[in-house]
């Protein structure tokens, strides 16, 4: 078996959201650790990692009274998070950053260190990416419905940078279908940091199905 790819010192950005592999993240930088880093990842190319926050906040904050450390509250997230290409990049004004991202792919942390001045770096593997299934006959009303949803927002001419999902429209591939519904799901970020884990794609689609079925989306 081929030995898993590795990143070191990847810089990470945890966020109260879940990021799916090819999924959008539009981000509104102005955080001083992370200007630099957003600044660096765009001038070379390269991902940084996205990670969903278990305990703190998005922006950096004080600690309470009597705390030790750092200085700051405590921040935690989960070990399974994805990378994120930026694809766009603005700076509209000093200490402002507007970017827009992609998700790549899934990766596990094997060691986290937080630097001095509040960024988060780690050592982590590449997961496989998701096995191409196609969508079976019991679940393609889930397809068929986030068909008729893209239909819906091609039809009340939603700009392209407006459009909560971007094509290529792979209603066909299990993975790519659940992965679109558990973005636009009201789920609670434990759930969908759930599904995201999730190595078997047609699982996860089973999953979103059952959401879906009770919701009364689908029948």
């Amino acid at each position: 078996m081929a030995e898993p790819l590795t990143l070191t010192s990847l810089p990470l950005f945890p966020l109260g959201t879940v990021l799916y592999p090819d999924g959008l993240l539009p981000l509104r930088i102005f955080e001083v650790r992370y200007l630099d880093m957003i600044r660096k990842c765009h001038k070379h190319g390269v991902p940084f990692g996205v990670v969903a926050l278990n305990q703190g906040a998005e922006v950096q904050r004080p600690a309470g009274a009597g705390a030790a450390g750092d200085g700051y509250a405590n921040e935690s997230f989960d070990a399974v998070g994805t990378l994120a290409a930026i694809s766009e990049f603005s700076a509209p004004q000093p200490g402002l950053m507007v970017v827009r991202c992609t998700g790549m792919q899934r990766f596990s942390i094997t060691r986290s260190e937080k630097l001095k001045h509040g960024l988060w770096v780690a050592d982590v593997a590449r997961l496989p990416l998701d096995q191409q299934i196609a969508v079976p006959a019991d679940l393609q009303p889930v397809s068929d419905a986030l068909g008729r949803l893209i239909k819906t927002l091609q039809e009340r001419n939603v700009a392209p940078d407006q459009m909560p999902l971007q094509p290529p429209y792979r209603l066909d591939d299990c993975g790519w279908v659940a992965n679109r519904w558990c973005e636009l799901l009201s789920v609670p970020l434990v759930v969908k940091q759930r599904l995201m884990a999730l190595d078997n794609p047609l699982l996860r689609l089973e999953l979103v199905g059952d959401m879906l079925g009770r919701s009364g989306i689908t029948k």
